[in-house]
């Protein structure tokens, strides 16, 4: 049962803001396909993002780094498709903003237009501020990405936690600055200390979108099939599994396959 507010005809970058200033947490999941789409966004989250973790989940890769813009335009396109109501925010995929803020800009353009998508996100602070201003004035909505960046894993070498020495922590925190100046909408913070999120969090104006960083951003974000459990071998603390459908999926579909061989199925009821 859907438990978003009935008033809300669809939720902008404007409604995620207020959210923030009245006290209210936001709820974000991705999504990559249609049917998928529909039931998150009836279910009544606030935003959801057409991960790159599409490359992860979707394609089965072993990183991010593989997924190409077409591809993540297919995925938008055919969650836009579904949506209803909730902020549609498309990552930009590696290798179409990082160092040239033309192709940024033309890749930000070419997933609004031709997917029908709300926003984009980056991963990066200062470095990759160049490419966030121009996509910015262009009028395209951006969400950042701070913390642990997969885009980035062969530069950390590890998907640890971010930030806990003072140094990175404080970076974090001025770019975090940065992007809330320079007009991004939002920030995901992911995998850093929960005391970090909280800093930062207090720190911005603009809505801190949590993953794995602790209860205190005024969001939250899972990716979908790690929340459905559909895929069982990604454990972090992080996660917390709200179903075991790899478990239902292959009870049903070994009783299709016993009721095949058995002749159960069809039965003359099934039969025209």
């Amino acid at each position: 049962m859907s438990i978003h507010t009935p008033d809300i005809k669809r939720v902008t970058t404007h409604i995620i803001q207020e959210m923030k200033t009245r006290g209210e947490k936001i709820s974000c999941l991705t999504a990559y396909d249609y049917s998928m789409a529909g039931i998150v966004d009836a279910a009544g989250v606030e935003l959801i993002l057409v991960g790159d973790s599409a490359s992860n989940v979707m394609a089965g890769h072993e990183t991010t780094l593989p997924i190409t813009i077409d591809q993540m335009i297919y995925h938008a396109t055919s969650v836009v498709r579904a949506v209803k109501r909730a902020l549609v925010v498309v990552d930009l995929p590696f290798g179409s903003y990082q160092g040239n803020s033309r192709e940024a800009l033309n890749s930000a353009i070419r997933i609004m237009k031709e997917s029908g998508a709300h926003a984009v996100k980056l991963e990066g602070g200062l470095e990759i501020k160049d490419s966030i201003t121009r996509i910015l004035s262009a009028g395209v909505p951006v969400m950042g990405h701070l913390g642990l960046t997969p885009q980035s894993i062969y530069k950390f070498g590890t998907y640890t936690v971010r930030a806990k020495q003072e140094a990175e922590a404080q970076k974090l925190i001025e770019d975090a600055r940065m992007l809330e100046e320079v007009g991004c909408f939002s920030v995901v913070l992911e995998k850093i200390p929960s005391s970090l999120t909280k800093q930062v969090s207090e720190t911005v104006t603009i809505p801190t979108i949590g993953i794995g960083a602790g209860p205190h951003a005024d969001g939250q974000i899972l990716v979908l099939h790690d929340l459905l459990g559909i895929n069982k071998e990604f454990k972090p603390r992080f996660l917390r599994r709200y179903a075991d459908l790899n478990g239902v999926m292959t009870d049903a579909i070994s009783n299709y396959i016993k009721d095949v061989k058995g002749k159960s199925f069809p039965n003359e009821q099934e039969s025209y």
